[in-house]
């Protein structure tokens, strides 16, 4: 990998994990960029969002092709060209095929608002109320082929409130997801996800060379 991570950014809708990840790289707190945000829907929020941040951004609107494979494949040309290494689902409304799993293995993520695996595919926030759970929350996954069965990375919690909305639980949930997609990303780009079976493993962080010799040596 380059120094800094090349991220992919795919997205359908208004972006606003999208920008926690612009934010993060803006402030320092994530060594990566975004060298490419792809959306499906040329209306959507986030390629505006891209713009704005003066990166580099593309509609490939499935309408234009007659299959889903044929799209797939138009998405995967992009990420490759731009020499992405992770791809990022940020809202992305789409299901990935089997083809751009295998174009990109074990290096997409998307983030869910649930505790995976419960509350598995849409309308997770209205799964939670209805099932009348105290406790959800949202989970970033590595994408395999199934809906949200992935490999979970990180996870947080939110508290059920007992006059909770759709809408109101869905902002809870939607500030934490904020805080967890780019924690997670800056793992995988100080390469500190090991994936064994189906367990996503934390490595703690490499020291550098002048915090080693200031540690004190294992008796």
């Amino acid at each position: 990998m380059s120094n800094k991570l090349r991220l992919g950014i795919l997205a359908s809708g208004g972006g606003t994990n999208l920008q926690a990840i612009i934010d993060r790289i803006q402030d320092g707190t994530l060594n990566a960029e975004i060298v490419l945000i792809l959306s499906n829907k040329p209306t959507a929020g986030a390629l505006q969002r891209g713009k704005l941040a003066g990166i580099p951004t593309l509609c490939i609107d499935q309408r234009h092709y007659k299959d889903r494979l044929d799209f797939d494949r138009s998405m995967v040309a992009a990420l490759t060209e731009a020499n992405v290494e992770l791809v990022v689902l940020a809202g992305f409304m789409r299901l990935i095929s089997d083809e751009f799993l295998d174009a990109f293995p074990n290096r997409i993520m998307n983030i869910h608002p649930a505790l995976l695996p419960a509350f598995a595919g849409l309308n997770a926030q209205q799964q939670a109320l209805q099932y009348g759970t105290r406790i959800t929350g949202c989970t970033v996954h590595f994408v395999d082929a199934g809906v949200d069965t992935g490999p979970i990375i990180i996870q947080a919690a939110v508290p059920v409130l007992r006059d909770d909305t759709v809408e109101t639980l869905s902002a809870r949930i939607l500030r934490q997801e904020h805080r967890i997609y780019p924690e997670a990303i800056r793992l995988f780009a100080e390469g500190r996800l090991r994936l064994v079976e189906r367990r996503v493993h934390i490595d703690p962080p490499v020291a550098k060379p002048d915090e080693a010799l200031l540690s004190p040596p294992l008796s």
